[in-house]
Order: C-alpha cells, then sequence, then structure tokens
C-alpha cells in the first residue's frame, strides 16, 4: 500500500499537513484588518512552515474576506513564499445581504466573480486549489464545468476539488466535468466520526436513529478508489479532547486516552489526534485550524508517532461513546 499522499501526483512536494487560515484576519465583521493582524497571521504561517506544511486552505469568507487580504500582505512581504507553498481556496458561500438570504451559490458566473475576488485579495494571478465550499441544491454540473474550463484556461485555477460533499454530490458533479476531482474536505476527526460510522455501524439498528451518519455511506471509499484528497478540517476537534479536562462530560474518557497516548508517545495530545486521522488508509491530510503557533508546532508531533491498530480503535470506541456494534 502506497504512503503517498493522493494529491503528491498533482504536487510532489505537498505536505501531509495542512494549515487552515480560519483564523487569521481578526473578526468575523466589516473592522478593518491591521498590521498587528498582519504579523500575527505571518507568526502563524512560519510555525506552520517549520514543521514542514506547504498547503495553505483559505475561503473567500473567512473573516469576511480578511484572512486572504493578510494572507496577500506576507506574499507582498516575502514574494518567493507563493513559489514554495500550494495555495487553495474556496468559494460558493454567501453572506445575507441586500439580494437575499445566506445561501450556497456555485451558478458559473458566481464561481468565476468569486475567484476573481479571491485572487485580487491575495495578491496572486492563480490558485492551485479551488473548492465548492459547500453543495448547492441548485448547482448544475454543465454550468460549473464550464465556470471552471474558462478558469484554467485563464490560468487561474489549475485543479479543483469540493468540501462537504458526499460520494452521490461528488458523482453528480463529476459526470460533467473534464478533469478529476483533486480533494474533498470534510468535518472529520474524534469530534465527528460520522463518515467513519458511515462504514462501520450502517447494518446497526442504533444507525436508523442517526441518519447523519448514513448520508456519509460510501464517501471515504469512493475517495479512496479515485484519488480524491480526504482533508478534514476541525481535525484537533476544537480543543475537546486535548485540554486538562473535558469541555463535555462525555469527552472524558477520550481526553483521557488522549493524555495517556501522548505520554506514552512522548508527543503532544495535538500529534495524537492529528496522528489517529493520519492512519487510516485513505492518507487522510488534517488541516490545522489553530491561529496559535506553539499549538500549531505541536500540530508536527503528529508526524513522529505511528499508532497502532489497538491504540486507533480504543481512540475511536472511547471518541464514539459506545461500543462499536
Amino acid at each position: 500500500m502506497s504512503h503517498a499522499l493522493p494529491l503528491q501526483q498533482h504536487f510532489p512536494t505537498v505536505s501531509p499537513l495542512a494549515y487552515g487560515c480560519m483564523g487569521l484576519g481578526g473578526h468575523w465583521d466589516d473592522s478593518p484588518f491591521t498590521a498587528a493582524h498582519v504579523d500575527h497571521a505571518q507568526a502563524a504561517a512560519e510555525a506552520a512552515l517549520e514543521i514542514g506544511v506547504t498547503l495553505f486552505d483559505h475561503a473567500d469568507i473567512y473573516t469576511r474576506g480578511k484572512a486572504e487580504s493578510v494572507f496577500g500582505e506576507l506574499f507582498r512581504r516575502q514574494p518567493s513564499l507563493r513559489d514554495r507553498i500550494v495555495l487553495q481556496s474556496k468559494c460558493g458561500i454567501r453572506f445575507a445581504d441586500e439580494e437575499g438570504p445566506g445561501r450556497y451559490d456555485l451558478s458559473g458566473g458566481y464561481i468565476v466573480q468569486a475567484v476573481e475576488a479571491s485572487l485580487k485579495r491575495l495578491g496572486t494571478e492563480r490558485l492551485d486549489i479551488l473548492l465548492l465550499h459547500r453543495p448547492d441544491p441548485l448547482m448544475q454540473p454543465e454550468e460549473i464545468a464550464e465556470a471552471f474550463q474558462r478558469l484554467r484556461a485563464a490560468g487561474k485555477v489549475s485543479h479543483f476539488g469540493v468540501s462537504n460533499m458526499n460520494v452521490g454530490q461528488m458523482a453528480w458533479l463529476g459526470r460533467a466535468l473534464d478533469q478529476p476531482l483533486v480533494v474533498n474536505q470534510l468535518e472529520l476527526g474524534l469530534g465527528h466520526l460520522e463518515p467513519l460510522d458511515a462504514g462501520t455501524c450502517f447494518n446497526d439498528r442504533q444507525a436508523a436513529a442517526r441518519p447523519g451518519a448514513l448520508a456519509w455511506t460510501g464517501t471515504l471509499e469512493h475517495c479512496q478508489q479515485h484519488g480524491i484528497q480526504l482533508q478534514a478540517w476541525a481535525a484537533l476537534a476544537r480543543g475537546r479532547f486535548s485540554g486538562e479536562t473535558a469541555q463535555d462530560p462525555a469527552d472524558e474518557a477520550a481526553r483521557v486516552l488522549v493524555q495517556k497516548l501522548a505520554q506514552e508517545h512522548g508527543v503532544s495530545t495535538e500529534g495524537i489526534l492529528l496522528a489517529w486521522l493520519m492512519k487510516h488508509p485513505a492518507r487522510i491530510q488534517p488541516v490545522i485550524g489553530s491561529a496559535n503557533p506553539d499549538r500549531i508546532r505541536a500540530c508536527g508531533d503528529a508526524l513522529k508517532v505511528q499508532l497502532s491498530r489497538n491504540e486507533w480503535y480504543a481512540l475511536y470506541v472511547a471518541a464514539r461513546g459506545a461500543p462499536l456494534p
């Protein structure tokens, strides 16, 4: 079995870990970013680079565009940075405005418009990867395919992927595309087990009461079969299992086990959480969402530990809070 990430066929130097830029740029309001926000982004990016991260993940909505803007300032400070990284962004979520409520928009015209706005904020001529952020019930695969062709022909986007889409949605979209999807970014980790439970528990009576898991049936396997890189957002579960005490009493058993394994392997709790994801045969690429440089560096411990099969299952069952069927 190959240990290479599926993305390495397109980007040979892509890293096992990715850095998610959602926390950069300040607040999620209309206030402008400041030089201090740029300095903070630089410290976070340098910490990520220090542990070998080469893929940086954005979205046009992150801090209402400011995350991309402050990263554009980093490119201006250090122009060579752009050629050292794989730059990924997402589009398709629109905030409520005078035209309508908060909504998803994967119309062809909006995709092109959103990419051009992201490139302007980032101060670059191309995205290496564009992801469609959320499935749009009104999406037309042929219209999306045409937008992708326009962006690729103009040199504005090299590769395309999706986020938060299940196997049926990927297949529906993919039938119209002339190049394969290269990424699917899902919420996945000890704090969100539904994509895994869809495979292990689909024939369990209790699964009928958990339809959210069943919606993901076949998604992980489809991505493995077709060489689509699975990326995991919320991979650190927002600190649920890595703190001194669990935020929810139901998480206590998993938190204690994470702490125990971290001590036994001589690594950080962040390292254990990410190593758990990376053991999956799909070669899942965790997306580090923290903006704290020290916590980012701690995530590098994931590359220093190989969990055993028994340790992996112990964490899985503890996080489920119930035995497997």
